[in-house]
Order: structure tokens, then C-alpha cells, then sequence
């Protein structure tokens, strides 16, 4: 399995691409990478070093991969956090181009604008370019349950109005989705969910909820879900693999008292997911 990363790469810690590849590696994809920044740690630490990459140097790097004729053999494409925005466009070309050389290959766009804690945290222009020119070309996406209510106008709160808000989704252009971070007033005290539906139904599934923010691990789970999809075609399992491999990864960097994702020390994980958790289908 090939799959062509786009997304932000940081040299301390672990989000973007530098969250997103190593996982893949370790289950055995071959990951093709093209950075968006090349900064020196995460924006959430208040300063950093490093440019964004303008995107007609984005849109070089990938049509030198392009060049190479590998495109044929992309089987899905991943963006995620877009500093600019110019690279919004350069992700919609790219697609095009993949899925002319592989009509098969699916397009995941992680549309990360913010949270429910924090709000947005992009540029203000970069919610409405995913709403109204990237969301539509993508195969799966995979918001959190914040994220879904800003693209589809919507206020997620139960199961039953999330999984309205992702037939929102899917008349925008989307047929798979996974959202994340899914809080319902009727869930088990001290858990969480992830929801992922696609045209064969919806499975939910329960995690411990673990107390703290971990920078990266939407990035983990979105570039997870996708291999995990593309691999086996099932919701479910993509959805049972993932948590199963997320949830460890982020327990493990709890019990390390470290501020960023224990990802290498975790990989064991990701290549032998102990899938302790069974997703149950609500639609």
C-alpha cells in the first residue's frame, strides 16, 4: 500500500506528517510525504521556528513524485492541518491527478480547524476553504465531533443529531466518515467514543477517557483509519484497529508524564493492536 502524506512536519514532537508516518511505516505502508511547514515544534507551544512552504513549492515537490510515475500506484491520499491558504487548492490538484492515474485511490481529508475546548485555531479563511472546495472531493473525512458541526452548520451533540450531521457530510461529497471525540450527554461516565459510518452502517465505540491534551493524535488516528479502510474496506474494524492502537499510544504517553506523543515507544501498537475494544453498529 502506497499512500501520499500532505500534511505539516515538525523536527521536535510529533504532529502532521511527523505524527502520521511512522505508524504507517510500522503496519507497512509506504508512505510518500510532502510537508506543508517545516517548523521546529508545534504551534501549541506559543513560538516556534520555521517556514510554511509556499504552495507552488508543494505543488514542485508533488509533481516530481508525479514525475516519477508512481501515481498509479497511490491507493489513498491524506492532508491534514493546512497552514495556508494556497495548499488547499494544491491537495484538490493532487487529488485529481492521483485518482486519473488510479480511479481507485480515496482521498481522506482531515479537516482540522479546532475543538470543542479551544475553538478554532486556523486562519479564518481555512474553515470555509475546507467546507466549500476540499471536503466536497474527499472520499473519507475524519472530524472531530466540533469540526463536524462547523463544516455541516450543524450542533452534533447527541448520537442521533452526529449521525444527522454526517448525512450532512455525505451530501457534500464524502462517503466514509470517522468523527472523533464524539461526547454524548447519555454516554458511560469517564469514556469517550469515536463514530465511523459509511454506506454499509455506523459503528460506535467507547474508550476510557484519559485527561489530558495530546497534540498529534488526531493526526495518528486519521492516517490509521485510512490504512486501516483501504486495507480491509470495513468501517468497523478500520474503527476497532484504530482506537485499539490510539488508545494504548495515548495511555502510554500518560503514564510517561511527557508532553509529546510517546510515538516510537508505542509501535508496538500500531503493528499488533490488541483490539480490546468491540465497535457496535447504531445505524
Amino acid at each position: 500500500m502506497k499512500i501520499l502524506s500532505i500534511q505539516s512536519a515538525v523536527a521536535y514532537g510529533h504532529v502532521g506528517n511527523s505524527a502520521a508516518v511512522f505508524p504507517l511505516q510500522r503496519i507497512g505502508v509506504d508512505v510518500l510525504p510532502v510537508n506543508t511547514v517545516n517548523f521546529s515544534n508545534h504551534t501549541g507551544y506559543g513560538s516556534w521556528g520555521g517556514p510554511l512552504i509556499a504552495p507552488d513549492d508543494v505543488r514542485a515537490v508533488i509533481s516530481g513524485v508525479e514525475d516519477r510515475g508512481v501515481f498509479g500506484q497511490i491507493d489513498a491520499i491524506l492532508s491534514g492541518y493546512q497552514g495556508g491558504e494556497g495548499i488547499g487548492e494544491v491537495i484538490i490538484d493532487a487529488v485529481s491527478r492521483v485518482k486519473a492515474a488510479n480511479p481507485d485511490a480515496l482521498y481522506t481529508c482531515d479537516p482540522v480547524m479546532g475543538n470543542a475546548k479551544s475553538g478554532c485555531f486556523v486562519a479564518p479563511a481555512i474553515p470555509e476553504l475546507l467546507r466549500e472546495r476540499v471536503v466536497p472531493v474527499a472520499d473519507i473525512i475524519t472530524p472531530n465531533q466540533f469540526e463536524l458541526g462547523f463544516l455541516t452548520e450543524t450542533s452534533p451533540d447527541s448520537l442521533e443529531s452526529t449521525l444527522a450531521s454526517v448525512d450532512a457530510a455525505f451530501a457534500m461529497g464524502p462517503r466514509i466518515a470517522l468523527v472523533t471525540s464524539v461526547e454524548r450527554p447519555d454516554r458511560d461516565e469517564g469514556t469517550i467514543e469515536m463514530l465511523a459510518v459509511d454506506q454499509a452502517g455506523a459503528w460506535l465505540v467507547t474508550t476510557p477517557y484519559l485527561p489530558f491534551k495530546a497534540n498529534g493524535s488526531g493526526d495518528v488516528t486519521a492516517a490509521l483509519f485510512t490504512a486501516h479502510y483501504v486495507a480491509t474496506g470495513s468501517a468497523k474494524d478500520a474503527l476497532e484497529r484504530t482506537a485499539s492502537s490510539v488508545f494504548d499510544l495515548l495511555k502510554l504517553t500518560l503514564e510517561s508524564g511527557e508532553r509529546e506523543l510517546q510515538l516510537i515507544e508505542a509501535q508496538e501498537f500500531y503493528a499488533n493492536p490488541r483490539l480490546q475494544f468491540t465497535a457496535r453498529q447504531v445505524r
